[in-house]
């Protein structure tokens, strides 16, 4: 909103400084700002809120340490969270951008199912709250869609050069989007670019640094590649939603660890957008370069800052809890931003705490499922893979204290985002 107005007041009438808004680094800078002003003043509000209306939280007897203080501490805090995001980034950011507009739909979509879900525990007392399945149909549809605009909608693009006296070669998915462009170089070189719409992801420290899905696809016989590789597609992007949404929403189990390994992740996830969408460091890094997408840094400065101010709170001890509102949320959003900005096979690194806490439940149920089999359930109950799962509840059983895992996690999320920016350029 406010870049379309300042834009318009610079074009119509010369205002001085309204120039500034053309920055994304400046918009990034004054989304984070506001975001952390919302989550920071009106994040107390809303505490306070929840406890005058008794919203809080019902926790389930596992004999953790320090567990049962935590009854009745505030939850549905991802309101807030949401709020930091959606505010900043209308304002700030173009919303006439097909990447934002996805974005803001997806933040909103998980943020309803785990409003959802959370509004059930609370006010219906039901602690399963929301059925897993509807969950997952939520998850699945919003899947489809993105994975829909991914693939065929005309303003999804990346850039290819084109190099005078050799043939450009496109596979049967792939799409010439308007005319070409050129750049002149200092050197007086003059550079061709076309725009194509690619069903195509970025392979990390491998040299050719992309693969098509229609690649993939051809192994279902070179006839059926244009029908199959949307579906390929579209079934990798609900899957890539629903297993780091899970993710997330597994990990909201310590104080401030969700939302901390959240805000690292979105930092890094900020500057892949920033560095994609901008042609120069694109080149100069030789990555995909994606027209158009900085804009997305603004929206992840916005979630940046939510978090962080999130945190305010949520450090131990917890004065508010996300819930599933905004672990769904958080996510959801780093799931599709990876997905747009072409980084899912970075996501095992950069999202490797949320990988971890999802396989170790995984082996936790298979292991037990193994041994009741084999030797019975007395000995299954008996004789676990870990002491409990998630993961960071094995580390409680073990003796450590809340603060020090979520602290160690923090340093390992954040060796795994150093690791996955250092593989742009590694190659």
């Amino acid at each position: 909103m406010l870049y379309d107005l300042f834009k318009y007041l610079r074009e119509a009438f010369g205002l001085s400084g309204a120039g500034v808004f053309q920055f994304i680094t400046f918009r990034v800078g004054a989304a984070i700002i506001l975001s952390l002003i919302i989550t920071m003043v009106y994040g107390k509000r809303l505490i306070n809120y929840l406890r005058k209306k008794q919203i809080g939280e019902t926790v389930r007897e596992l004999g953790l340490e320090g567990q049962t203080s935590k009854k009745g501490t505030p939850t549905m805090g991802g309101i807030i969270i949401i709020a930091g995001i959606v505010i900043p980034t209308l304002l700030f950011a173009d919303v006439k951008n097909i990447y934002v507009l996805m974005m803001l739909l997806s933040t909103l979509w998980l943020g309803l199912i785990g409003f959802l879900d959370d509004y059930i525990k609370v006010f219906k007392k039901n602690k399963e709250g929301l059925k897993g399945r509807f969950k997952v149909v939520g998850q699945v549809g919003l899947g489809i869609i993105i994975g829909s605009i991914m693939y065929f909608n005309q303003h999804v693009v990346t850039t290819r050069e084109v190099i005078k006296g050799e043939p450009i070669v496109y596979d049967a998915t792939e799409k010439v989007i308007g005319s070409p462009t050129f750049r002149k170089e200092a050197d007086g070189r003059v550079r061709e670019y076309v725009k194509v719409r690619s069903a195509a992801t970025s392979v990390p420290f491998n040299k050719s640094h992309e693969i098509s899905f229609a690649k993939i696809a051809s192994i279902f016989g070179e006839k059926n590649v244009e029908w199959v590789t949307p579906i390929i597609y579209i079934v990798f992007v609900i899957f890539i939603i629903t297993a780091v949404s899970n993710g997330a929403n597994l990990t909201d189990g310590l104080d401030g660890l969700a939302t901390g390994v959240s805000a690292i992740a979105g930092i890094c996830l900020g500057l892949f957008a920033y560095v994609s969408g901008n042609y120069i460091f694109a080149e100069y890094l030789n990555i995909m370069h994606i027209p158009n997408l900085g804009e997305l840094s603004v929206f992840m400065g916005a979630f940046v800052g939510a978090c962080i101010g999130f945190l305010w709170y949520n450090t131990f001890p917890a004065q508010v809890f996300m819930g599933d509102t905004g672990s769904l949320a958080l996510g959801g959003i780093i799931a599709c931003m990876a997905i747009i900005v072409r980084k899912e096979l970075l996501i095992p690194i950069f999202c490797g705490i949320f990988l971890v806490e999802n396989l170790s439940v995984i082996a936790q149920t298979f292991y037990f499922k193994y041994q009741k089999k084999r030797r019975g359930l007395e000995y299954a109950q008996t004789h676990r893979l870990l002491k409990m799962a998630p993961l960071h509840h094995h580390y409680q059983k073990l003796g450590y204290h809340e603060t020090k895992i979520v602290t160690r996690f923090w340093i390992v999320g954040i060796i795994l985002a150093v690791l996955s920016v250092v593989s742009m350029k590694l190659q």
